[in-house]
């Protein structure tokens, strides 16, 4: 399978790429949710969606970052795993439910929010909600356009 198009020989994918990457920042630099945290929310939506480039990615940076390699290869069964913090996997399931949104009338259930709001605050929230959706909009970009895994460097994005 090849790619639909060049996604990072576009000009104006350049342009979506640079603000969806300066939202994602603003995110990862608040510092109010934990990195390893927010990669498995990565790596658990970019899984969910099949984008290849993305898993590639998150799963890469994780390792690259230091996070043991049972960790990654359990994030996509991460309810029978016991590698998993409670704060981890309460991130894991809002993530979740947040991507399958069209799957579950009324969209995310509030046990799922309630259980996500005993381990985070406000804006603790508001940082995994803005997480899950900005991953959300780069693996549509992946997958519409059929972006492929397995070339990345670790640690060469942001």
């Amino acid at each position: 399978m090849t790619a639909r198009l060049n996604l990072f020989g576009s000009p104006l994918a350049g342009k979506v790429f640079a603000r969806i990457g300066g939202a994602s920042k603003a995110v990862f630099d608040s510092g109010l949710i934990p990195k390893a945290t927010q990669d498995l929310v990565l790596l658990r939506v970019s899984q969910i969606n099949g984008c290849a480039y993305c898993t590639d990615v998150h799963s890469k940076d994780l390792l690259h970052a230091g996070v043991s390699a049972e960790r990654v290869s359990l994030v996509a069964v991460w309810r029978e795993a016991t590698v998993f913090t409670d704060a981890e996997r309460a991130a894991l399931e809002l993530a979740e439910h947040g991507t399958r949104i069209a799957d579950g009338a009324g969209g995310v259930p509030d046990e799922v929010w309630d259980n996500a709001a005993k381990h985070y605050d406000e804006e603790q929230l508001t940082a995994l909600v803005c997480l899950i959706s900005l991953i959300n909009a780069s693996n549509r970009l992946g997958v519409i356009t059929r972006q492929q895994g397995g070339h990345y460097k670790p640690g060469t994005l942001g």
